[in-house]
């Protein structure tokens, strides 16, 4: 009879247990359906695609070295610097010209008007800062800011990052917000004049 209850019991105890978990799984949901990534190998990656996909040729403002044109990479993608106003883009030439660029190589005028590189630094004010990789994710996919604003304008060759996997845009960046925040407010893009 002892030998009964006792069954009963532990029967009872593992039931509960069961409903119980049941009830758990049901309030949290299942487990994460991503693999753990590797922190790491994940902001080096970034790098790597940073490096040789040229994100620093344009957001990285260049200056005049001792033998030409180099990147300034104390201010390694930062964008157009703030303290530089650029006047109005030169009228372009007779023939097929398409745009004209700064020194900087961060500023570009032509039939859309004026762009500037972005920064890319992780300032919450002036930079990516309050980002989301879900925004970024989106922007290089959609060649919209932020995903949903104004569009994306030349020569940011949204196109083909945009056909990069979710993990190499993650990488990008999971890289980039990994550097130290810079503040540096780059221009908003300057319309065409109208009639133009």
């Amino acid at each position: 009879m002892r030998t009964a209850r006792t069954t009963i019991a532990a029967l009872a105890f593992v039931m509960t247990v069961a409903a119980l978990s049941n009830v758990i799984a049901r309030t949290i949901g299942p487990a994460e359906a991503e693999p753990r990534v590797d922190r790491t190998a994940q902001i080096e990656r970034g790098a790597h695609l940073v490096r040789t996909m040229g994100c620093n040729d344009c957001h990285t403002p260049w200056i005049m070295g001792p033998r030409g044109p180099e990147m300034d990479l104390s201010r390694a993608l930062t964008g157009h610097p703030a303290d530089i106003v650029m006047p109005p883009p030169p009228k372009l030439p007779a023939g097929p010209w398409i745009g004209t660029m700064s020194a900087t190589n961060t500023a570009w005028g032509g039939a859309w008007g004026v762009s500037f590189t972005a920064n890319l630094r992780p300032d919450p004010d002036t930079g990516l800062g309050n980002w989301t990789e879900d925004m970024f994710i989106a922007t290089m996919r959609t060649g919209r800011h932020e995903g949903k604003g104004r569009p994306i304008l030349p020569p940011m060759p949204y196109w083909m990052i945009g056909e990069l996997s979710d993990p190499d845009i993650k990488a990008l960046f999971a890289y980039l917000q990994s550097l130290p925040p810079v503040k540096n407010r780059v221009p908003q893009p300057i319309d065409p004049p109208e009639g133009q």
